[in-house]
């Protein structure tokens, strides 16, 4: 596609922005106990705070109170369709979801009734990724209880042209794949902090000082969103773990961190002796000789120059 073109195509999608694509919804169902039971046992969160007379929905349901199901919602305006139609005519016609963003101003609580507003927020420039070329798009939906707005859940996607598929020049083949990148945001980043100076945090709430991994923006157990770390000591034991076969992953070879050559590999629950657990790999021993109970002690192992990861290494003797 040429600039001139790209930069037409480009103007025709801003003209989208602030463009309703649903008015009026919604949801098929008041705010009730069923749901909210099921969404806490599928999360295998016991707040108390979700259960008995005075409950309240966990607030990361915000969007399931929205859901139209297969039969959709009544409001929905053509303004979407008609963006994603734009997109798939010049060719952008494959998407993926990258991510959201929620806000919580006012807890949901049975028997409200939800209503939302959607809008295209924002279509991105012509961004080049890995995936191929393309234009981000953000929608808003601003949620409702009983007329008052009790938070927003933001929603982007990735509508692109996907990248040829070639095979690999030398050069290529011979340098080490790189292993996937961990998603940091506002929420973990300063976990990632931690590990770039070897140091394995856990997040600590202020008012219950309930010890949580992996990192969250509030408490399960109390709900209060302040919130401290402390450092784990490295030592844990292996909860549970699977071994993972297919589909081969190059960038998962051997080193000295690693027994297994481009082969499978050992991916565990991790339980710390502070009692939190977190999943990562266990190195140092094959990978059928990982046992459940195994001690094991933390280390970092560098990726490559951009990346460096918490391992667990089983404690010498420990193997099967």
């Amino acid at each position: 596609m040429s600039e001139d073109v790209a930069e037409d195509v480009y103007a025709r999608l801003k003209a989208y922005e602030g463009r309703a694509s649903v008015v009026g919804g919604a949801g098929k169902d008041l705010v009730n106990e069923p749901m909210i039971r099921h969404w806490c046992e599928a999360m295998g969160d016991t707040n108390p705070a979700y259960a008995g007379p005075d409950a309240m929905a966990p607030p990361t349901m915000l969007q399931a109170w929205t859901m139209g199901g297969l039969s959709g919602h009544a409001g929905r305006s053509e303004a979407f369709d008609e963006l994603l139609g734009l997109l798939d005519g010049v060719g952008y016609t494959s998407v993926v979801a990258t991510d959201c963003e929620q806000e919580y101003l006012r807890p949901l609580r049975p028997g409200d009734r939800i209503t939302f507003d959607a809008v295209i927020e924002s279509v991105s420039e012509r961004k080049t990724t890995k995936l191929g070329t393309g234009h981000f798009v953000t929608t808003r939906m601003d949620v409702r209880a009983g007329g008052e707005l009790a938070g927003t859940h933001r929603f982007r996607i990735l509508k692109y042209a996907p990248a040829a598929q070639g095979r690999p020049r030398a050069s290529e083949n011979s340098a080490r794949p790189r292993r996937p990148r961990p998603v940091v945001n506002r929420d973990n980043a300063g976990f990632w902090e931690g590990v770039t100076r070897h140091r394995l945090l856990i997040q600590r709430c202020d008012g219950c000082k309930t010890l949580r991994f992996p990192w969250l923006p509030g408490c399960n157990a109390c709900g209060s969103p302040k919130w401290d770390t402390v450092e784990a000591s490295g030592e844990g034991t292996v909860y549970s773990f699977v071994v993972m076969h297919h589909p081969p992953f190059p960038a998962f070879t051997a080193t000295d961190h690693a027994a297994a050559a481009a082969g499978p590999y050992a991916v565990a629950l991790i339980e710390l002796a502070e009692g939190v657990r977190m999943i990562s790999n266990v190195v140092g021993v094959p990978h059928d000789k990982v046992r459940i109970g195994m001690p094991v002690r933390l280390e970092f192992l560098r990726a490559d120059e951009d990346l460096e990861l918490p391992v667990f290494r089983a404690v010498q003797g420990s193997g099967g």
